[in-house]
């Protein structure tokens, strides 16, 4: 099973990589069109699950046509090694990544789009995940995973979304996932573009976007050009520690949400979100969660062929009947012009003992910690449709004194240093599957 898998993942990497020119006969020569959706939506404004990005979001992903069908496959792999200083600091070297496909037609006056979204982190990282200083969330062999940052399941969407009009200026949905993500939270991390050049996750995830893998999800909205409201039911707990199967045993939709997105314009979206998440955590299966938030995101272009994106998250959880509320807020930004990429991240959240395992104290004492990241990405060019880029990341954790016990110090860092590989953006061309006419051109 692992072995098909895997050459499974393999070959949808081997797929990204022919998304290049395949013959000049095969090749359309004018610029890839994006697929305009209901209302006239463009396919860039797509972030993960249902949720919304700018439209003037870049997109790296290979288009096809066959048929009344469009097909789409993107993703990103990162071969890092990443090591994290301090007593409770650890090195090594790992592969993040993940390969997405879709396939969208047009369905009784709507649009059906397909999903599958697969990850290999389960072999390539490992099931303690990589190391990752005050990060928390998940477990590992029954106890809570803590300085470490949890793999992705090898599902992490299998999904159906169908959209159209029912009024000029209105549209419906209805996202059915087995494997999916509710409307809670912003973009998550992996699809945002303002973390697009960070091989690490937020130490904010589990505050914001920790519901971006849900086995289980029924999302229904109504949208407008510029606005989109929706509900989700679904089920609220964690994945748990076999990443390769589905968490359907004993499990249920039994919470939900609300998320309203506004786009005022093509380099802005703005969203604000709330939930009722019943037992998260594998570990503490009678308490519950409301989950607040809001994020804004911005993606302008810079230059030529340049972008600047950047992200501003708050989130928060209000654990029933234990702590009082518990907040987070990131910042994020990433600067990508020519062959350089500059980006950085700063955060605030506030962990309780249990979660960042220090067992000398009252498990429900709280912390105030921070971070600040910074890095640099060069990109190395073009081969045969994908990009790479060399990168380095530097971060510095900010602890309060009493923490400084655990970690040795009140400001512990890390380094990791990376090659990160995804298709090119840019200059995509609808290329003809197998089977179609050729197209020539004078």
């Amino acid at each position: 099973m692992r072995n098909i898998i895997t050459g499974s993942i393999v070959a949808a990497l081997a797929l990204l990589a022919t998304a290049g020119p395949v013959t000049a006969q095969m090749e359309m020569q004018q610029p890839m069109q994006m697929h305009a959706g209901p209302l006239g939506i463009s396919e860039t404004r797509m972030g993960s699950g249902t949720s919304w990005l700018p439209e003037s979001s870049p997109m790296h992903a290979a288009h096809y046509m066959r048929g009344k069908w469009t097909f789409m496959l993107h993703g990103v792999g990162f071969l890092q090694y990443d090591w994290q200083g301090g007593t409770r600091g650890r090195n090594q070297v790992g592969l993040s990544n993940w390969v997405m496909g879709m396939a969208t037609r047009q369905v009784s006056s709507g649009h059906l789009q397909l999903r599958v979204m697969l990850s290999a982190e389960p072999w390539t990282i490992g099931s303690r995940g990589y190391p990752l200083l005050l990060q928390t969330g998940e477990t590992y062999k029954g106890a809570p995973l803590h300085d470490r940052q949890h793999p992705h399941d090898l599902f992490m969407e299998l999904a159906a979304l169908y959209e159209r009009s029912i009024a000029r200026s209105v549209g419906v949905s209805l996202y059915l996932a087995p494997v999916g993500e509710p409307a809670l939270g912003p973009v998550a991390f992996p699809h945002r573009p303002s973390a697009a050049a960070d091989p690490l996750a937020p130490l904010s995830h589990h505050w914001q976007d920790g519901t971006h893998i849900t086995f289980g999800v029924l999302t229904a909205g109504v949208f407008t050009h510029s606005a989109k409201l929706e509900a989700s039911w679904f089920n609220g707990r964690e994945p748990d520690e076999n990443r390769t199967n589905f968490d359907y045993s004993g499990r249920r939709l039994d919470s939900y949400s609300a998320r309203l997105s506004v786009n005022p314009g093509p380099r802005w979206s703005v969203a604000a979100w709330y939930a009722y998440v019943q037992r998260p955590e594998e570990l503490r299966p009678d308490e519950s969660l409301h989950r607040i938030g809001a994020s804004l995101l911005t993606t302008q272009s810079v230059g030529q062929g340049g972008t600047w994106s950047t992200a501003l998250i708050y989130g928060a959880n209000d654990h029933l009947g234990a702590s009082p509320l518990s907040s987070s807020f990131v910042v994020e930004s990433s600067f990508d012009v020519g062959m350089n990429g500059f980006f950085g991240r700063a955060e605030y959240v506030r962990k309780s003992a249990e979660e960042l395992v220090i067992p000398s104290v009252p498990s429900t004492t709280e912390y105030d910690v921070a971070a600040l990241v910074l890095g640099y990405l060069r990109n190395l060019g073009r081969v045969v449709g994908l990009e790479g880029g060399l990168g380095v990341r530097g971060s510095l954790n900010f602890l309060p004194s009493s923490l400084e016990g655990a970690y040795r110090s009140r400001t512990a860092g890390g380094v990791a240093v990376y090659l990160r590989l995804r298709p090119a953006a840019g200059g995509m061309k609808m290329e003809a599957m197998p089977g179609m006419p050729e197209h020539r051109h004078e």
